[in-house]
Parts: C-alpha cells; sequence; structure tokens
C-alpha cells in the first residue's frame, strides 16, 4: 500500500476562480514564510483547453490582481469602444437607444476576451509565481478528473481521481477542497450536506469564431428577436476581436417548453440573418463549442458557500449575474477571497468548519452576492410573466421588419391597453429589483417542457449555405478528440429511455436528449424492432445539455478521463 497522497489545498478545476486563488494564496504565502503544498485538478489536457465563454469582462477584479496585467502579456482581444442592445427582426436590426436598456448591458471600456486564453495564461502566471516562492509547491495535474468525493468523518477529506479507485493512488487528499467546476462533482457535495434549497437552472451557451474579411474589434453585439420567438428566454452576441476575428453566439435557457429546440440549430439560424450574413461572407469557420452557464442567481445559492473540508467558487457556487451578463469577475473575486480565508485557516492550524464562514461573510459583503441580490428576480420576472417572450417580443419584431419597433410597442398597448400596462410595470420592477415579493423557487428545467409544444413557423432570411454547419459538421471544428473506452454518460435504465423515445415518437419528435445536444451525441437505435437510446460519446463536448433537459432524469454527464473532450483553445 502506497503512502496517502494529501496536500494543504487541492483545487478541483483549472478554472478561473481557482487559479486566481492559487495565485493570490502564492501572495499571501510568500509574506508569511510558511511551508505549504497545492493540486490543480484539470480534466482537460492543458488549461482552457475545456474553458468556453462569451467574455465581455469588467475587468477591476483582474486590475486588483494583477496590477501589471497588460506588462505580464494578459490576452485582450480588444477592448470594448462600441455596445449595443439590438432587436432582430428576420430581415432588419433595431438598435435600442440606451434608456431601453439597463446600464448593465453598456460594455464599453470592458475587455473583449477569448476565456480559454485567459484561463491558459493564468495557469501560466501561477507556476511563474510559484519559482519565486519556494516554501509552496504547486502541482498542477492536467487530464486528471474529479470523480468521486471522499468524505470521512463527516467532512469533505478528497476525490478520487480514477473511475475505478482500487487503491490509495486512486485518491488525492487535502485539508480544503475547492471545487470551481460546473457542476460535475460539486453538486455531489451539494447534495450531501443539503445546501440548496431552490434548484439550479441552467442555460447553455454555443459559440464559433470566425475569421471575417472586415475588422470589428472592439465592437459588441448583445441580441434579443430572432430566432428566439417561442418563448424561451435568451439571446445571441457578436463581440469583434483582433486579427479580424469575430464571436458569434447565442445563449439559451434549458427552460424552453420546446423539446426539441436544437441549441446548435438555432446558432445556424441566428447567422441566417442578414446582418450576420453580410459580417461573416467570405469568411471562414475556426471554432465551435458549447457550455453551461448557472442562471438561477441569488435564491439558487447554496445555503453555505462552504463545508467542512471544503468551499464553492464561481460556477460551482452560481454566481453568475444573468442581468449584468458577468461570470468571470465574480469567480475571481471567489478566488480572490478564498485565498485569504484559506491562507489565514492554514497558518493558524485550524481546519475547522468554522475557520471557513469569513468566506461566505465576505461575499456577502462585497458586490459578488451583494448584485446578485439586487438582481435576484430577474429570470423570475420571465418565467413569472411568458407573454413577454412569446407575445410581446414577436410583435416588436414583426414591427422592425415591417414598419418601425415604435409601431409594434403601439399595437402591443392597443391591443391590450390594461394588461401591457400591468405586465410591463410589474416585470420591470422585478428586473429592477424595485419589488420584494419574498424567496422564490424554480422548478427544474426539464419540468417546463411541453412534448406536443409547436414552435411558430417563420419565413427564414436568405443566406449563404456555406456559412451553415450541419450538427455532425460542426463537432470537426470542437476538436473533439477521446481516449478508448472513455464512457463518460451514464444511462441508468434502458426501458425508461425506451418508454422517453416512444412517448415522443407517437408525437412525431424525439427526445431533448437527442434534439438538444449541441454536438451529435445521442441517437435512436432500432435493436430487434425496438426504438432504443444510443450514445456516440466520441462526439461529446462535455456541456451537459441532455443531463439537463432529461424528461425522466435518467442521464448523467461524468467528467472525462484522460485529458479527453473538446478542445476549446480559441473559443
Amino acid at each position: 500500500m502506497s503512502a496517502r497522497i494529501e496536500y494543504d489545498l487541492l483545487l478541483v478545476g483549472g478554472s478561473p476562480s481557482n487559479l486566481t486563488l492559487a495565485y493570490r494564496f502564492l501572495e499571501l504565502a510568500k509574506e508569511s514564510g510558511k511551508e505549504f503544498s497545492i493540486a490543480i485538478l484539470e480534466k482537460g489536457k492543458d488549461f482552457g483547453s475545456h474553458i468556453m465563454s462569451g467574455a465581455v469582462s469588467n475587468p477591476h477584479v483582474l486590475k486588483k490582481v494583477f496590477p501589471d496585467y497588460k506588462e505580464k502579456g494578459f490576452p485582450i482581444e480588444a477592448e470594448c469602444t462600441e455596445s449595443n442592445m439590438s432587436v432582430l427582426g428576420l430581415q432588419k436590426k433595431w438598435d435600442m437607444p440606451p434608456k431601453l436598456y439597463p446600464k448593465s448591458f453598456d460594455k464599453r471600456g470592458y475587455l473583449v476576451l477569448s476565456l480559454s486564453y485567459v484561463t491558459g495564461w493564468l495557469a501560466n502566471q501561477v507556476m511563474e509565481k510559484a519559482k519565486e516562492v519556494t516554501n509552496v509547491s504547486v502541482d498542477p495535474y492536467t487530464g486528471f478528473s474529479a470523480h468521486k468525493v471522499v468524505f470521512e468523518d463527516g467532512r469533505v477529506a478528497g476525490v478520487a481521481v480514477s473511475e475505478d479507485p482500487k487503491s490509495d493512488d486512486d485518491y488525492v487528499y487535502a485539508r480544503f477542497t475547492c471545487f470551481g467546476d460546473k457542476g460535475f462533482i460539486s453538486r455531489d457535495v451539494i447534495d450531501h450536506f443539503k445546501l440548496r434549497d431552490c434548484p439550479q437552472i441552467w442555460s447553455v451557451g454555443v459559440k464559433e469564431t470566425w475569421q471575417v474579411e472586415e475588422d470589428y474589434a472592439g465592437k459588441v453585439w448583445h441580441t434579443l428577436g430572432w430566432p428566439l420567438l417561442d418563448g424561451t428566454f435568451g439571446g445571441g452576441f457578436v463581440y469583434g476581436m483582433k486579427d479580424k476575428k469575430l464571436t458569434i453566439g447565442m445563449v439559451i435557457s434549458l427552460d424552453s417548453p420546446d423539446p426539441n429546440m436544437n441549441p446548435q440549430l438555432k446558432l445556424q439560424e441566428y447567422k441566417k440573418h442578414p446582418w450576420i450574413q453580410e459580417m461573416i461572407k467570405g469568411g471562414k469557420l475556426l471554432k465551435y463549442g458549447a457550455a453551461l452557464l448557472p442562471e438561477g442567481g441569488y435564491y439558487s445559492l447554496p445555503k453555505k458557500f462552504y463545508v467542512h473540508g471544503g468551499l464553492f467558487l464561481g460556477d460551482a457556487l452560481g454566481v453568475l449575474d444573468v442581468k449584468n451578463l458577468a461570470g468571470i469577475d465574480r469567480a475571481m473575486e471567489c478566488g480572490y477571497v478564498a485565498a485569504d480565508v484559506l491562507h489565514t485557516a492554514l497558518v493558524n492550524g485550524d481546519t475547522s468548519e468554522a475557520a471557513l464562514a469569513p468566506y461566505q461573510e465576505r461575499l456577502e459583503n462585497s458586490f459578488v452576492v451583494k448584485e446578485s441580490f439586487q438582481n435576484r428576480y430577474f429570470r423570475w420576472a420571465f418565467i413569472e410573466n411568458p407573454r413577454l417572450l412569446s407575445q410581446y417580443l414577436p410583435e416588436m419584431v414583426k414591427s422592425i421588419d415591417k414598419s418601425t419597433p415604435w409601431i409594434g410597442m403601439l399595437k402591443i398597448g392597443f391591443k391590450n391597453p390594461f394588461k401591457a400596462s400591468k405586465d410591463g410595470v410589474r416585470s420591470l420592477g422585478l428586473i429592477e429589483g424595485k419589488f420584494d415579493i419574498g424567496p422564490i423557487k424554480y422548478q427544474a428545467d426539464f419540468k417546463h417542457i411541453i412534448p406536443a409544444f409547436v414552435p411558430p413557423k417563420f419565413e427564414e432570411p436568405q443566406y449563404e449555405k456555406a456559412t451553415i454547419y450541419s450538427r455532425p459538421d460542426a463537432v470537426f471544428f470542437a476538436g473533439t478528440k477521446y481516449h478508448e473506452g472513455n464512457q463518460h454518460i451514464d444511462e441508468f435504465n434502458a426501458e425508461t429511455c425506451v418508454a422517453c423515445i416512444s412517448t415522443y415518437d407517437k408525437l412525431g419528435k424525439v427526445t431533448p436528449c437527442v434534439a438538444d445536444c449541441t454536438a451529435e451525441v445521442h441517437r435512436i437505435d432500432i435493436i430487434s424492432e425496438v426504438k432504443r437510446h444510443g450514445m456516440s460519446l466520441e462526439n461529446c463536448v462535455h456541456c451537459r445539455t441532455c443531463e439537463i433537459v432529461c424528461p425522466e432524469v435518467n442521464l448523467r454527464v461524468k467528467p472525462t478521463s484522460q485529458g479527453s473532450g473538446p478542445d476549446f483553445l480559441g473559443l
């Protein structure tokens, strides 16, 4: 039996939150002179290879952690010089006057980023800092995943780094384990300690990076309207990057009523708009990817941000602010605060649960939780009143194409003078945090699915076929690569899938896992005249959408092994 591998800090996930934590901890340890050990587990083959985000970020926390970030070569794609909130018809685009949308959507002065490159840069900064802080050992383990949480005597003791742990070499233990993942493993800790009363709700981001002929660097658009005109919450974004590159993406909430929503197809429909067609004309697709975003906000936060032996950061905690379209600065702030709390606890030799309480206290007094509280009803406003997106937005979209959006607004008022006015006051009050309706509780995303839902039909815009990619073709641009035998999606009961397939087959539809997969993983096979669920796991981009939309809660996406999965570098 080999010796037990134990660190002072075990960071699960090479995320911006955990890497900020590691860097700040090194700074503090340099001052204290105490000896510590840190391990960083990253399931991707490289830091950043599994990280994807449409990123226009406020650099205020970056400046705090790295005052000389520009001199250190921080990878900036552009500084936002033009910020637009736009509504898309099927043919035209309307850039809304700034007075009509929240100030948080004005991104001028923010940094346009590729989060994959940022993550790689952060990892390099940690390793360079570690060279000068000789009293701290930092072991980065790329291609290593946390497959199971180890609980000992009521505390988090570490993780298993093998799917089938048989020896002590398959475990990594720590005095404190920090979870910065997107729920792959942190959810087990939250469930174990029963920390979440209100379910987390999710959206999926689908994104492409294009090489184009014109220079759009620094120009930013966030859009509503086409092609999300069926009541689904979400929108599109176009960010101009350096070297004549363009980021085009959509964020689509997974509480859609449509069981066959198909996010990757929605992105292709988005690109068919004449405005985007003009930008990508003669261009070349470079990369494609997809990732989940936790968007429940304040009421989906765990009751405690820490447990005995561990704490949650970034997406594991759920600090993304949908109204502000902000997550990176919040994740980094989590890491910055956690480093101070953990360093103090370890210097004092205190590994009790109480030693981590200041982490939550400090976050609750920071912009992270304060703004989350202010915006706590943002998503709820659209759930509470589906007319906002299913009736009022389509009416406005029609008027953009035919005449002017102001006509559409007048029509909404004329058709439903009392209801529209009441809806406007109520919804705006919730969006701006002016009403207090007490705690809310979301339903799990899949519970919103209406199996017989029929989305509205629209005549598609004209488009250049060469700019549109099928889902199988899109997988190529995600750079997926899997080692043999990598079984990272569990199907709990095959007969449950058979029954689900039958339900949707009778409605002329496929199951949500097949339709909403952002790659080409889930399929329906006919075996002995029975339709069964099959999977092409080698295509998976590891986004977990299938698990979230499964009506029977019959799937679980697990961390991959050996660095397998997509390659999102450049997204």
